[in-house]
């Protein structure tokens, strides 16, 4: 039986289309930009140079979408983890503070855009997102976040009891605050259409190619391989939870979290049909929150925070638990896939956007909204590599600070999680 940290064990591995041919580097080679890193960040950062003419090489240590970008719940999701937009905008005041808002508010769009215009086969569905609530109190959360939205004239509406029942089949919620630019898509087909649409557009992609070392020469930028070597004006680093030793401090700035995932066998179509009949996903209002979606073939698929990473009972219980306490008609599940894997997450949840060294940036720590937020990162990222000042940028630099005290964040983490989770089940 696979460990539920092998990629094989996601859903997505058994249902996305093949990946194109991206075969390791051999030899050396110069080029304008080269980006190390293949999930969405970095795919779509390859993407906008070479659709600009940017000559650009992407070197990933695994595969295409190897990390989180193929192993996620596969919500595309246009808010933030935790922040409301009007914290931001008290953060970094109004001009930046609404251009980051606004550029989260967009981010969806770019995912499914890119989707069209690629004819990207991902089992996409834009029916919109849902954060529930089971309580007055987690409510009240979920209100703040459609009516600051709402402000902004994002497409949001707020649901009472029976609107909400109506959309995701549960009975569990008694109200929802709904974002009509979300919605789903499977994230390993999407990465891998990323990646064919790259190299349609100019761009070498060059897996099983892990980055062992980056240097500046006289002229350029040099990233060592084992079978070769890149020279570049330009470096984009784009390696999220999986960044290593390659850049000092880099990996120190956040805290990997493993997220557990699980899909059922197909459910009945007349079970099916009772159950997000819309296809809208689910991020609910609970602090360690529930998060359910359907896929095209009647498969639910649902994510938590895992208590013990690995161990296959323990998750299908918990998969199991959650499950059946949303949506009873499901009756005795059967989780046909289990598996895991690493976020990125910062300690305020905000994402981040580094310029290391002169030609050298990174954008990382989606804590939990990657899907979006990485695939817009990209841009960003391809934008500030082709001249545009940072200044102009809807997303504002940050320094590169080590998370403190970060190899006791992880088992802190963990009892945080029992704590939050204690303290919803006594709501």
């Amino acid at each position: 039986m696979l460990k539920t940290s092998d990629p094989r064990s996601a859903l997505w591995s058994s249902t996305a289309a093949p990946p194109p041919d991206t075969p390791p580097l051999t030899g050396d080679r110069r080029t304008d930009a080269v980006v190390v890193g293949g999930g969405f960040t970095g795919l779509s950062a390859a993407l906008h140079l070479a659709e600009a003419g940017v000559d650009t090489v992407l070197l990933e240590a695994e595969a295409p979408g190897f990390g989180a970008s193929g192993r996620n719940n596969g919500q595309v999701v246009p808010a933030y983890s935790r922040h409301n937009p009007d914290e931001i905008v008290a953060e970094f005041g109004d001009e930046r503070g609404e251009a980051l808002n606004a550029w989260v508010q967009d981010a969806a769009a770019l995912v499914f855009d890119l989707i069209a215009r690629h004819g990207i086969d991902c089992d996409a569905s834009q029916n919109g997102w849902l954060m529930p609530a089971h309580t007055e109190s987690r409510l009240a959360i979920a209100q703040a976040k459609h009516d600051q939205w709402a402000s902004r004239d994002a497409p949001v509406a707020l649901l009472d009891k029976a609107e909400t029942q109506a959309l995701t089949g549960s009975a569990h919620y008694i109200g929802a605050w709904l974002h009509r630019g979300g919605g789903n898509i499977n994230p390993l087909a999407y990465t891998r259409g990323l990646a064919r649409a790259a190299m349609d557009a100019g761009a070498a992609i060059h897996a099983a190619s892990p980055a062992t070392a980056i240097e500046r020469t006289a002229r350029s930028w040099r990233v060592t391989t084992p079978g070769g070597v890149v020279e570049a004006d330009t470096v984009i680093l784009a390696t999220n939870a999986y960044s290593g030793n390659l850049w000092p401090g880099l990996a120190r700035s956040v805290v990997p979290l493993r997220l557990l995932q699980g899909a059922t066998k197909p459910l009945g179509d007349n079970v099916a049909r009772t159950i997000l009949p819309e296809r809208q996903g689910i991020s609910d209002a609970r602090r360690v929150l529930w998060a359910f979606r359907k896929d095209g073939a009647g498969r639910m698929v649902t994510g938590a925070a895992p208590l013990v990473p690995g161990f296959r009972g323990p998750l299908r219980d918990l998969c199991t638990t959650q499950l059946k306490a949303v949506f009873p008609q499901v009756g005795d599940v059967d989780f046909e896939y289990l598996w895991d894997g690493k976020v990125a997450v910062t300690l305020d949840r905000l994402p981040r956007f580094h310029e290391l060294a002169e030609g050298v940036y990174a954008g990382l720590g989606y804590s939990g909204r990657g899907i979006a937020m990485a695939t817009a990162m990209g841009k960003v990222l391809a934008e500030r590599v082709r001249g545009t000042p940072a200044s102009d940028l809807p997303v504002p630099v940050s320094p590169l600070n080590p998370v403190p005290m970060r190899s006791l964040l992880i088992p802190l983490a963990r009892v945080r999680m029992n704590w939050w989770r204690f303290l919803d089940r006594l709501d």
